[in-house]
């Protein structure tokens, strides 16, 4: 894959189920922290780069722990939960400068009742924007389970996943192909599948390796030999 950036918008229609959620070497441990479920003082990070499956993991613990699922971007606080509530905050480097206060309230809240929350970025706590020295203090102190960078197999089962959300069916071989070629990221794995899914359905044409290898050649995103661009 080069460097140059494709458009990247929300995937609709993802499978977001357990059985859904493929396993390798390079997510296991943290697929293994968050379904255990049994984290110290009932909290946790769970980091990851974008498209490393950090929601779909984050959902698949919610639907078992019947957690409500917030965007840190709209946390403003609000009612306390229930004693013993669960709770999964996402994207915590969105987290609102006014809602750092709420959210220390929160944490005291679910620790005293025995709450559990799982809160979900790209980067670990150290590493937030936290204004509120207690806050800071206190979410630097949950265990995390981070997302590696994904092996070949995890490349794969996303491609794979990411065309059957969208009901596409590559032909055999493509999959492989684009591996062999593309960017070692999650990232990349979306922008692909994004760029053939957007230009097939328009094109009214079926995912074959030569058609996906024209397209990525006229979107500049591979050279005339049909290698990644620099």
């Amino acid at each position: 894959m080069s460097k140059r950036q494709l458009t990247l918008q929300l995937w609709p229609g993802a499978a977001m189920g357990a059985g859904d959620f493929f396993v390798s070497g390079s997510n296991r441990a943290a697929h293994a922290m968050v379904t255990g479920g049994g984290w110290p003082g009932g909290r946790l990070a769970l980091t990851g780069a974008r498209g490393a499956g950090k929601t779909h993991l984050a959902h698949i613990w919610a639907g078992s722990a019947a957690a409500r699922v917030i965007a840190a971007a709209g946390f403003h606080g609000g009612e306390l939960p229930a004693p013993g509530a669960a709770l999964v905050i996402e994207d915590m480097e969105s987290l609102p400068r006014a809602a750092e206060e709420p959210l220390f309230h929160l944490l005291n809240h679910l620790a005293a009742t025995g709450g559990r929350i799982l809160v979900t970025a790209a980067s670990p706590p150290a590493a937030w924007t936290i204004a509120l020295p207690d806050l800071a203090s206190r979410l630097q102190a949950f265990p995390l389970a981070r997302i590696e960078a994904p092996d070949d197999a995890l490349l794969a089962a996303i491609l794979a996943k990411l065309f059957a959300d969208r009901g596409l069916a590559p032909e055999p071989g493509l999959i492989p192909w684009l591996v062999a070629r593309m960017e070692r990221s999650f990232a990349a794995a979306r922008d692909l599948a994004l760029l053939l899914e957007a230009t097939a359905l328009s094109e009214g044409r079926a995912l074959t390796l030569p058609y996906a290898r024209a397209v990525l050649m006229r979107a500049g995103v591979l050279d005339k030999g049909g290698d990644a661009s620099a």
